[in-house]
């Protein structure tokens, strides 16, 4: 007869209530907040798995560092004993569809629990008492949820401000405030960050978002931008252009702006491939390939505030030959781009998920690194 010890279960043999723990954030940057949370994980389970979201976004003023540095951050902020029952990985967002984001967590937290005596592993989700960590713990009935207190005075976005309003002010910020919100190591490694070129590149985008909200100061109710944009898809490519300035300097966006005062979305989208594009494609070939349309109003979509975008997604003929684009004197750079070299991070705001959407591309399609 086996002895009661063999019964009980393994994450109890070593003292844990869980053998895996897991907790989901973006942790632009890792703050003590975030490391409180880790910590009460290690405490509680064998193993703790991070999975970092927005993994592969684009550089942005929500988005500053990738996944590597946040990675080398969270790192830094723990001993070797802890990083050793720690498991760092990256999530790559599906703004779109919370069932396949939901889907991917649990295949990624599947193939990275290490079972123990081979019996099934306990598992729980840890998140803060409230906020979007709340709302993650409500999507894993099958998991035990552990709420943590939140550490107050600590936000993530009111960091980025500081670090990201001006050079001095981040110097600033760096010098006297930062060790009541980030982890020693954390801050040493922002401070190299704000040598970079990439670091430049986000003031000036801090910049021109600040001259956006000034001129939109007066107005009695907070602005919300309507805007369109095309989808076209022709023999395994995809039209987009390459942004000359910022925001986004260098990123590929879909085409498309803001419409007019008088027109219908249609009709902008049209324009904006007609004018600004400059495809040769006839307009009646352009509304028979329409396949589709849909708005896209994740909150946090754009830099410059709530934008709602209105996508069309036009399917064209295959051809051996695409259709040639000619260029605007002045404007972004259109061009071909094959669909397997799509790459999220290389595209501009939320508009790899758009393409996803449409196309049906899988949630890990383009992210090979």
């Amino acid at each position: 007869m086996p002895s009661v010890q063999t019964l009980e279960h393994p994450a109890a043999n070593k003292g844990y209530e869980f053998d895996c723990l897991v907790f989901i954030g973006r942790f632009q940057p890792p703050h003590l907040g975030h490391v409180a949370v880790i910590r009460e994980a290690l405490k509680q389970a064998r193993q703790v798995i991070v999975l970092v979201g927005s993994a592969w976004q684009a550089r942005s003023l929500r988005n500053p560092w990738q996944f590597n540095d946040r990675q080398k951050m969270l790192t830094s902020s723990f001993d070797d004993e802890e990083n050793q029952r720690l498991e760092i990985t990256p999530l790559l967002d599906a703004l779109y569809n919370d069932d396949v984001w939901v889907r991917d967590v649990q295949r990624r937290v599947r193939d990275l629990t290490v079972p123990e005596n081979g019996k099934l592993a306990k598992i729980g989700l840890i998140g803060a008492s409230r906020g979007q960590s709340s709302y993650y713990l409500s999507l894993f009935p099958q998991w035990e949820s552990v709420s943590v207190p939140v550490v107050e005075g600590i936000s993530a976005s009111q960091i980025r401000e500081r670090l990201f309003r001006s050079q001095g002010s981040s110097n600033d910020y760096l010098s006297t405030g930062a060790f009541h919100d980030l982890p020693p190591g954390v801050i040493e490694y922002v401070q190299q960050f704000c040598q970079e070129e990439a670091y430049l590149r986000l003031i000036e985008e801090q910049q021109l978002l600040d001259q956006y909200r000034k001129a939109w100061a007066e107005a009695p109710y907070p602005p919300i931008f309507v805007t369109v944009n095309a989808v076209v898809v022709q023999s395994g490519h995809v039209l987009l252009v390459r942004r000359k300035a910022a925001p986004g300097k260098g990123l590929y966006a879909l085409p498309g702006g803001f419409i007019n005062s008088h027109e219908r979305l249609l009709d902008a989208c049209l324009r904006e491939l007609r004018e600004r594009i400059r495809l040769k494609v006839p307009e009646p070939v352009l509304k028979g390939s329409l396949r589709g349309q849909r708005l896209f109003d994740e909150p946090h979509r754009s830099w410059r505030g709530r934008t709602l975008a209105e996508a069309f997604y036009f399917a064209l003929r295959p051809d051996q030959q695409l259709p040639r684009l000619k260029p605007v004197k002045g404007g972004d750079h259109a061009r071909w781009i094959a669909l397997a070299d799509l790459e999220p991070d290389s595209l501009f705001e939320d508009h790899f998920f758009i393409i996803q959407n449409f196309l049906g591309l899988p949630a890990n399609f383009g992210t090979s690194g």
